[in-house]
């Protein structure tokens, strides 16, 4: 079997671009934490969930893609969100924020109920379309991020490399960091092969991922 050739995901044509922007410009509501597979919100229209390591920038983008400065909460500390949280994207998507993963300071317990609720979201989800994977562009793929790739894979969800804070680095590195992040990638078969590229501070890859996930069917 060949392996799949990764490139970066081109900016959107006018027509999805503008279904990506009116989605976002939409009423976009903070529905509910979740800490049990009973509490999840009924499975009534497709959803997209965002997964990172702690302090990967995971709040910082989701609220440059609504254009809401504090709908997702950052913290400093890593490990705070210990929910699943859902937003409504009108009545069209659910765009859903897991707990940040990686991280050392939570006690062993805590990391242990939400892994295992992790699990059971991913495999018994069924209008779960696509796993966005958040990757620090200043550090590539790392064996904690390994994990819940091989995670993905094992539940059989689709999921797509997100590059963060692309910002912080220069051209060379981001040459790098993208060779390394495709070399990583290749290893995995549950993989979508283009890989968003984004900065929330100076919005590039924002429309590109508006789109993705408007289109999305």
């Amino acid at each position: 079997m060949s392996q799949l050739q990764f490139t970066i995901a081109e900016e959107p044509d006018f027509e999805p671009r503008e279904k990506g922007r009116l989605l976002f410009a939409g009423p976009v509501e903070f529905v509910k934490g979740v800490v049990a597979m009973s509490g999840l919100p009924p499975a009534d229209r497709l959803e997209v969930c965002f997964a990172g390591r702690s302090n990967v920038g995971k709040s910082s983008l989701i609220n440059a893609l609504t254009g809401r400065k504090t709908l997702a909460r950052a913290s400093n500390t890593p490990g705070r969100t210990q929910e699943i949280n859902y937003f409504a994207l009108g009545e069209e998507r659910f765009l859903v924020d897991l707990p940040g993963y990686g991280y050392a300071e939570a006690p062993v317990a805590v990391v242990a109920k939400w892994q295992a609720l992790l699990k059971q979201y991913l495999a018994g989800r069924q209008t779960l379309r696509r796993a966005f994977v958040l990757i620090d562009a200043r550090h590539g793929v790392k064996a904690v991020d390994e994990e819940i790739l091989t995670l993905l894979d094992r539940s059989a969800v689709t999921f797509q490399a997100v590059l963060t804070k692309v910002d912080k680095i220069n051209k060379t590195e981001r040459a790098a960091v993208i060779e390394q992040v495709k070399g990583a990638l290749g290893k995995h078969p549950a993989a979508y092969p283009e890989i968003v590229v984004t900065s929330s501070e100076k919005g590039e890859g924002i429309e590109t991922l508006r789109a993705i996930i408007a289109t999305m069917e």
